[in-house]
């Protein structure tokens, strides 16, 4: 994986770049929880294709 320098977050306020290590640390462990839960292209496809017939 590679190491994240910046992090720019947009939010209602503008946006905002990141670069303490500390809050690059929290951006890192956030990123792995998100990769961990997510479905792979494959099933991601699938998941939406079943929703768009439920519609």
């Amino acid at each position: 994986m590679t190491a994240l320098d910046t992090v720019q977050r947009d939010t209602p306020y503008g946006t905002a770049f990141l670069d303490d290590s500390a809050q690059l640390r929290a951006m890192r462990t956030l990123l792995r929880k998100v990769e961990s839960v997510s479905l792979d292209p494959v099933k991601s496809r699938d998941f939406v294709h079943r929703l768009s017939k439920e519609l």
